[in-house]
């Protein structure tokens, strides 16, 4: 993740500025937006127009802060894929578990994904892997035949 310019439409879907944009992906029409904030209560607070973020074209926003009894929480919004706000995002911790042990000083962080719903995550920075733990719920079981 590096840092970016916001496009206009991300600034305004935001009721608060965040202290800095990062930008994750292969190039500026795909990727994720990171958006950094100073404490967890304001990444807890956001409420984000998300029929402006809609308009993204399939980047989503991943809103992250130092935890307060965690190395740092995340909310992850993606509107334009017809999620407004996905509850916790594995794929969302690669990008921030790098980001935050670059700047804790530490490969092994404890992260909260602050969604209504929630959960936990345990993420480990090996080299260029992530390896994420926590606890997951089976909500769905399917075969498919070939």
């Amino acid at each position: 993740a590096g840092p970016v310019e916001p496009p206009k439409l991300l600034t305004q879907s935001l009721p608060v500025e965040p202290g800095e944009y990062l930008y994750a992906g292969e190039s500026p029409e795909s990727g994720n937006f990171v958006a950094i904030y100073p404490d967890e209560q304001t990444v807890r607070s956001l409420k984000p127009d998300f029929a402006r973020l809609a308009g993204m074209n399939g980047r989503g926003l991943a809103a992250t802060a130092p935890g307060q009894d965690c190395d740092f929480v995340s909310r992850y919004f993606v509107p334009s894929f017809g999620i407004d706000e996905d509850p916790v995002t594995g794929s969302t911790h690669c990008i921030l578990a790098p980001l935050w042990a670059a700047r804790l000083g530490k490969a092994d962080l404890l992260a909260r994904q602050v969604s209504r719903r929630g959960g936990e995550l345990r993420c480990t920075v090996a080299g260029s892997r992530v390896l994420l733990s926590g606890q997951a719920c089976l909500y769905l079981e399917g075969w498919i035949r070939i």
